[in-house]
């Protein structure tokens, strides 16, 4: 008996730490999904806290020696040169946007012309989004955007424009409670 419990524990935790996910009384934190296209890994998370208030957040990683572009240069880019690092709402997302998207770190002029496109530099990025979640207490399906192109010195990869990224989120009364 004493072994079926302790191999349920050991079960439930493993299980636990593979969601890798983290809920205390003070703020939630999901891992949802991640994939690697062009190089490119692309990470996305779901942050909340106490007082409701959630951040969708994707983390771009190229390789070493590559840098990817800012958020702040228009889609087609500067004179057809980048593209701009996106993460954005489907025009169906159960999620609403509650503010403008956020950078970990600021964008720089180039070396190199032209000066507008603005880039990141090398290493990994993280973009943040304010949302609402979707009202109930049920877990849904939902989808997010991303945009970037991957560059170097030498080379660049081609861009990955409006792709559409399947989620699992929480509806807003999923957490009322913790």
């Amino acid at each position: 008996m004493k072994t079926k419990i302790f191999l349920t524990l050991i079960i439930a935790i493993v299980s636990a730490s593979c969601a890798r996910s983290t809920i205390s009384d003070d703020r939630v934190s999901l891992f949802l999904t991640s994939f690697i296209k062009n190089d490119v890994k692309v990470s996305i998370r779901l942050d909340g806290n106490a007082n409701e208030e959630y951040v969708l957040s994707a983390t771009f990683t190229p390789p070493d020696g590559y840098h990817l572009y800012s958020k702040d240069i228009p889609l087609t880019g500067v004179d057809g040169l980048g593209r701009p690092t996106l993460l954005e709402l489907t025009s169906e997302s159960q999620m609403k946007t509650l503010g403008g998207l956020m950078e970990n770190v600021k964008a720089q002029k180039p070396d190199f012309e032209p000066k507008d496109l603005l880039i990141y530099p090398v290493g990994a990025v993280t973009l943040s989004l304010p949302i609402e979640l979707p009202p109930g207490n049920e877990w849904v399906d939902d989808a997010v955007k991303v945009t970037y192109m991957l560059c170097s010195n030498n080379s660049c990869k081609e861009p990955v424009i409006g792709k559409i990224v399947p989620v699992r989120i929480p509806g807003e009364g999923v957490f009322a409670g913790q």
